[in-house]
């Protein structure tokens, strides 16, 4: 597990996360592939948002159970949240937006986001 600092393009929204961020899922939901994510689900509990909550503007759709937020001066999503099936509250940290990872190292899982 590791800390990482990400932000969105224009550095409005900032935020820390730790976990594994060696491992990322490709999901190819409506939305994911448009957006084209890599992502990492942390617990909220090792996400810390450090800049930008009103920068973040919230869109949800289908059973509306993930709120995708994303900038709204730059358009970036760097992270979304929702729950795992436990009720845990979670992070779907777009590891595209962390510093210091290297994109080509990455183990990448493609989930069928379509069928759930």
């Amino acid at each position: 597990m590791s800390k990482h600092h990400g932000s969105c393009h224009c550095g409005a929204v900032s935020f820390e996360a730790e976990g594994d961020f060696e491992n990322a899922i490709s999901c190819n939901c409506s939305i994911c592939q448009k957006k084209g994510t890599f992502l990492a689900f942390v617990p909220e509990s090792a996400f810390q948002l450090l800049s930008g909550e009103s920068s973040l503007t919230d869109y949800q759709f289908g059973k509306k159970k993930i709120h995708h937020t994303f900038c709204k001066t730059c358009g970036v999503t760097a992270f979304a949240s929702g729950q795992a099936p436990d009720g845990t509250k979670m992070k779907a940290v777009n590891v595209r937006c962390l510093d210091g990872v290297n994109l080509k190292s990455l183990q990448i899982n493609e989930i069928d986001g379509r069928s759930f």
